[in-house]
């Protein structure tokens, strides 16, 4: 797990790889003892199958779902409703017990299960109409992640404010006229679909070789010192978006830790500040490498490159993608890219056997 831990971290501030040298490259922080032919693993693109095809045009299809409002019948299961409600235990309201305007699918094991005696909260509402508001009773289980309500029974107050069927539709010829740019019949659409499948399987081959060139980099890397400021940041970084995330839970950050990720604050402590230390060994062999090889790009093709990045986020203000992202971050990752690029270049893609494939 910790390993795992580390490389999600290290994926998600660098998404970029490195490799290795014949001939050492070294400076007051590390030395990178090999870059060039280093091994790593040979990825065969995958061809894409009808099903694949077939499953990412059911995706596409779900996307344009509408819903239907139904007025003339009462709820049942598989439909979708709008509920307002309000929970209370012992008489008294309690954390999370309450929302309004909140969509749920009837039938689905969303909200809490049928416990004992008591019926699940779902089934309770089958029957109801729009406009209903009716009283339910239900049971928290005993290992709920909230410990002050786990094992006890509640009421909640409800209000079925609507109904609706969520209607997906076919794909026909106009379906495929009013959403694609590319294609006019569903044969072309199916054709597109695939090209694009077979786009994404050769990036995701492209961002598997640089990043196994990066930690096979690092593993030919030896530290000397590294800055602290730099770790710091790094660690405070990582830190600040989980508590965000606990924030967004309404919970305590250690509260989060241990419901949502299944650690102490400890763990998360030791494990956050060791990959914080490998993104900055990371960062500085990205740097020296490219210093040696003359690879960083000129400032013309950093801001045509965090243009590229802008469009790709769907995002037409290059400016406000600047803030949101971080430039710092956006010319970490631009600079990376080249040195992985140049790395996956001097490789050696080595036949991986079953059972590494297996052990990984």
């Amino acid at each position: 797990m910790k390993k795992k831990w580390i490389a999600v971290i290290v994926s998600s501030m660098l998404a970029v790889s490195l490799a290795g040298c014949s001939s050492a490259l070294s400076d007051e922080y590390i030395t990178i003892n090999k870059y060039k032919r280093l091994e790593i693993p040979k990825l065969d693109n995958t061809e894409v199958s009808d099903s694949s095809v077939e499953s990412s045009i059911s995706s596409q299809l779900a996307a344009s779902q509408k819903r239907k409002e139904i007025t003339d019948r009462a709820a049942k299961d598989g439909d979708t409703v709008d509920i307002d409600y309000t929970g209370t235990i012992f008489g008294q309201e309690f954390e999370g017990g309450s929302a309004v305007g909140s969509s749920l699918i009837l039938g689905s094991g969303q909200f809490l299960p049928a416990e004992g005696e008591y019926q699940g909260f779902e089934e309770q509402i089958v029957g109801h109409k729009p406009g209903d508001n009716f009283d339910i009773s239900v049971k928290f289980p005993a290992d709920y992640r909230n410990e002050e309500v786990a094992d006890k029974p509640a009421n909640f107050n409800i209000t079925l404010n609507g109904i609706y069927e969520i209607i997906t539709p076919e794909l026909t010829d106009e379906w495929v006229k009013e959403h694609s740019e590319e294609s006019k019949t569903v044969e072309e659409y199916k054709e597109e679909i695939r090209k694009r499948l077979e786009e994404n399987n050769e990036l995701q081959i492209k961002s598997t070789l640089q990043n196994a060139a990066l930690m096979a980099m690092l593993d030919e890397t030896e530290v000397k010192k590294l800055p602290e400021d730099q770790v710091k940041a790094e660690y405070k970084t990582t830190e600040e978006t989980y508590k965000k995330l606990a924030e967004g839970y309404g919970l305590e950050f250690e509260e989060f830790l241990s419901t949502y990720m299944n650690k102490s604050m400890e763990d998360f402590e030791k494990e956050t500040q060791e990959s914080s230390e490998t993104i900055v060994k990371a960062n500085l062999a990205c740097s020296l490498l490219a210093k040696e090889k003359k690879l960083e790009p000129t400032e013309s093709e950093y801001e045509e490159l965090i243009k590229e990045y802008a469009e790709e986020a769907g995002s037409d203000d290059v400016e406000a993608f600047k803030e949101r992202i971080g430039e710092d971050l956006l010319r970490k990752a631009i600079l990376q890219r080249k040195v992985a690029e140049y790395l996956v270049d001097k490789s050696v893609q080595v036949e991986q056997s079953s059972d590494e494939g297996k052990e990984k």
